[in-house]
């Protein structure tokens, strides 16, 4: 249960503003949305899971609350009589992590960026990082990695790889190779404005760069999971990533004039995609107005950002 008192704040923070009242884990459900053969997300309070189930073991990506394991479980033990063998971290907050300690006193081998691992465990990493939240021992990842990592599970191929700071700086995205889908964690929330967190090293510009990274290996039906929301395709992952690259270069030029971080905020950069992206709550704008102003460079243009590398990752097309 610490593990959730320690990351709520950053849990709620990514949340709609709407539910930051705190989730009421007693009436939660947690309901299973098949993607293909073997393969499904589970969807309660927090980042939505990825579930691969075969004869290796049950694979998890990301696991929501503490208090929420018993229902992930037996959501799990729904589709699957074998244990969770391994649980494969997106990023560090609370609300895709809580269930860590859990799973690890378990048995499951705890999997993530290393940055992960140095945002979750400040008394080894205090002076590396800035601001991060001490999990007990059993929550932390006890395989790390830098760049990628691929794991051949179930008869899939699970292509895991970081790129550039997004949501924050140890984001990675897992790649189904052969059922053709993609989770990307919070890097894709397909329930309103991304959350920028800036102190733990998120970036406007790594959304951009990571959308163009799925983009390029995504097909027609890729299936993509986003840490928030419905699964979607490429054509609601293509309309989020413009959106953002639209608010950056509207913050980046207001910001260019002088304006300060208020005076961009009442210009109203986000007021033609509300709608779609806020609710009808302008605190959500506002948030995600204020967190571009903060990360975006002003001395960059199109013509820099269209460099070569800029903003990419190495992309994996094997099929």
């Amino acid at each position: 249960m610490h593990v959730v008192r320690a990351f709520l704040l950053v849990a709620l923070a990514a949340a709609p503003l709407a539910a930051q009242q705190g989730p009421n884990f007693d009436t939660v459900q947690v309901r299973t949305v098949p993607l293909a053969d073997g393969l499904y997300m589970l969807m309660g309070a927090g980042g939505n899971i990825g579930l691969s189930v075969g004869s290796d073991g049950a694979f998890l990506v990301d696991d929501q609350f503490a208090p929420l394991t018993p229902r992930i479980l037996a959501a799990v033990a729904a589709v699957t009589a074998e244990p969770v063998r391994f649980v494969l971290n997106t990023h560090w907050h609370g609300d895709h992590t809580g269930g860590n300690e859990n799973l690890g006193k378990a048995g499951a081998l705890i999997v993530a960026h290393e940055n992960v691992r140095k945002r979750m465990n400040p008394e080894e990493f205090k002076d590396v990082l800035g601001r991060t939240q001490q999990a007990p021992p059993d929550a932390l990842p006890v395989v790390t990695f830098t760049d990628a990592v691929t794991f051949y599970w179930n008869g899939e191929q699970l292509r895991a790889f970081h790129v550039p700071p997004a949501h924050t700086d140890g984001d990675v995205i897992i790649h189904f190779v052969h059922a053709d889908v993609i989770h990307m964690g919070d890097v894709f929330n397909n329930s309103g404005y991304p959350f920028v967190d800036a102190p733990s090293g998120g970036d406007v510009d790594g959304f951009v760069g990571a959308a163009d990274a799925v983009l390029a290996i995504a097909r027609t039906g890729t299936q993509i999971v986003p840490g928030h929301g419905a699964v979607a395709g490429p054509d609601r992952l293509r309309a989020y990533r413009d959106m953002i690259d639209t608010v950056r270069t509207r913050v980046r030029a207001l910001k260019n004039q002088g304006k300060t971080e208020d005076e961009v905020v009442a210009a109203r950069p986000t007021a033609d995609l509300d709608a779609t992206y806020a609710g009808g709550q302008a605190e959500r704008a506002e948030r995600f107005v204020r967190a571009v102003y903060q990360t975006v460079d002003p001395r960059e243009d199109a013509a820099i950002r269209s460099l070569p590398g800029r903003g990419q990752v190495p992309v994996h097309r094997s099929r």
